[in-house]
C-alpha cells in the first residue's frame, strides 16, 4: 500500500474526477434527458447522479483519512470499495434510465453494499486511528 500524501493524492483526484463527473451527467439529465426520458427514468438517472456525488466526496473523506492514518490499510479498502460501488451502482442506474433494460436494477445492490462496506472500513480506520494490528 502506498502511504500518506502520494495515497491521498490519488484519492483526492478520484474524487475530484467522480465530482466533475456527476456534475457534467446532472446538467445532460437536466437539460438533455429531461425532454427524451420519461419521469421515472430520469428520477433513476438522478439518483445515480445524486449517489456518485456523495461518494465522490467520500473519496475526498478517504484522502483526508489517507494523510492522518496513513497505515490505516482500511483506509485504502474504503477507497476502492467506494470506486466500485460507484461503477456498480451509479453506473448500472445510468445505464438503466438511458437503456430501459430492466436487468440492470440487480446490479444497483452490489454497488450498495459496496458504499456500505466503504464507509464501514472508514469508520473502522477512524476508530483504530491506523494503529491495525496486521501492520
Amino acid at each position: 500500500m502506498r502511504e500518506g500524501k502520494p495515497m491521498a493524492r490519488r484519492w483526492t483526484m478520484l474524487g475530484a474526477l467522480s465530482a466533475a463527473l456527476a456534475v457534467a451527467l446532472g446538467a445532460f439529465g437536466a437539460h438533455v434527458l429531461r425532454t427524451v426520458l420519461p419521469a421515472a427514468r430520469l428520477a433513476t438517472f438522478e439518483t445515480g447522479v445524486r449517489y456518485e456525488m456523495f461518494h465522490a466526496l467520500g473519496l475526498l473523506a478517504v484522502a483526508w483519512a489517507a494523510v492522518h492514518w496513513p497505515r490505516a490499510a482500511a483506509v485504502e479498502v474504503a477507497g476502492w470499495l467506494f470506486v466500485v460501488g460507484t461503477a456498480l451502482f451509479s453506473g448500472s442506474l445510468y445505464l438503466l434510465a438511458l437503456t430501459g433494460a430492466g436487468w440492470l436494477g440487480a446490479i444497483a445492490p452490489l454497488g450498495g453494499a459496496a458504499f456500505i462496506a466503504g464507509w464501514l472500513a472508514l469508520a473502522w480506520a477512524a476508530w483504530r486511528g491506523g494503529d491495525e494490528p496486521w501492520r
